[in-house]
């Protein structure tokens, strides 16, 4: 039972019905979402996010001990959003060696005993599936607890691609190697109409879900992301957000869901005027509440998105909604490149801001399982 203060509280909100269904555990559809991106209540978003994080979690919040190996800015996508990606023979271009990513692996286990290496980097059209299995074995083999969390879902059918082959062809070889779960990236925003503005020569929407489809079926586990505030609507968020759903409600493969804002920072798309700032804190806490609402019951996890947003933001984001401070990510290169802001963290620091928001800290591995109580 809500206390009566609440129920009191959310009967003025424009959005009460849908809160309502929402704490009484009932499926919401498209059009609810539609009106919860659109609302502007996000005190009562977050007071109806929290409530649900706090059913299923308590007072617990999540981190995992990792390491971000961009092995590649070699892209041939150029994607108007990313400061990171160099075209084939640039100068700053590069591609990490075998030994390179096994050395990076071993020495972060080593000095910070990670449980996780997430693995991305662009579309280069020299690295054949090879490459991946070469790494993924080595990885393994030398550190058998550490979670290949890698290659999103325009990677592997970049690969796909080179290798004259199937995606599920691809995927089944590199879960052979050692692959553990799929992050969300590539997805952006699920809706072609923006993927055309912002990054035309990407994976199209369907193929993003296919794609995915078809890691759930072989067994492997993924994140989902969305990142918005470049050129998209209300409608296409809340779109993104069920297409999601409707996977889920199929597979239940995605163990967890992050929503991060776009960061317009040296990027083409800030260049060509099209974006000139981030969209901001309180967009943030929304799409936070909004994730939790739209997935409870669906996906458990959600990220606090301290990437992007930085720690006092993800710290807020404790309270609508999210219970995963998301990982440490050492040696992170993407983000960084837009000079937007630090994007390291150690676990120290991570514990530090879980705790000063009030809240239980304790570390997990890749697969969301808890390690250990700080």
């Amino acid at each position: 039972m809500q206390s009566k203060l609440v129920q009191e509280y959310l009967k003025k909100s424009d959005i009460h019905d849908i809160l309502d269904n929402a704490l009484a555990g009932k499926r919401l559809n498209l059009n609810d979402c539609i009106r919860l991106v659109k609302s502007d209540d996000a005190y009562s978003l977050g007071l109806v996010a929290n409530i649900l994080r706090q059913r299923k979690f308590g007072d617990t919040i999540t981190f995992v001990n990792n390491i971000i190996l961009n092995y590649t800015n070699v892209c041939v996508t150029y994607c108007k959003f990313c400061a990171f990606y160099r075209p084939p023979g640039h100068e700053e271009s590069y591609t990490l060696s075998l030994e390179d990513i096994v050395k990076r692996v071993v020495t972060s286990r080593q000095m910070f005993g990670i449980t996780q290496v997430l693995i991305q980097g662009g579309h280069n059209p020299n690295l054949k599936l090879e490459y991946f299995e070469n790494a993924f074995r080595a990885i393994k083999q030398k550190c058998p607890e550490v979670g290949v969390h890698g290659l999103s879902a325009s990677e592997v059918d970049m690969i796909a691609r080179v290798e004259h082959s199937s995606t599920f062809e691809v995927l089944s070889r590199l879960k052979q190697a050692g692959l553990d779960s799929l992050p969300g990236a590539g997805a952006e925003i699920l809706e072609d109409s923006v993927k055309e503005q912002i990054s035309p020569l990407k994976i199209k929407s369907h193929e993003w879900l296919r794609i995915m489809e078809e890691a759930h079926s072989l067994g492997i586990k993924s994140s989902a992301t969305m990142m918005y505030g470049t050129v998209e609507t209300d409608e296409d968020r809340a779109s993104h957000i069920m297409k999601i759903a409707n996977l889920q409600q199929k597979t239940g493969g995605f163990m967890a869901f992050i929503p991060w804002s776009f960061e317009p920072n040296k990027t083409e798309m800030q260049e060509e005027g099209l974006i000139k700032y981030p969209s901001g804190g309180l967009q943030l806490l929304k799409m936070i509440a909004i994730s939790r609402i739209m997935y409870n019951g669906l996906i458990d996890h959600l990220q606090s998105s301290w990437l992007t947003n930085g720690i006092g933001m993800a710290q807020l984001a404790l309270s609508y909604g999210a219970d995963d401070f998301g990982g440490t990510l050492i040696g992170e290169e993407v983000v960084s490149a837009t000079g937007a802001r630090s994007t390291e963290l150690t676990s120290d620091r991570i514990i530090t801001a879980v705790k000063q928001a009030g809240f239980r800290i304790a570390e997990r591995d890749n697969a969301y399982n808890i390690i250990k109580y700080y």
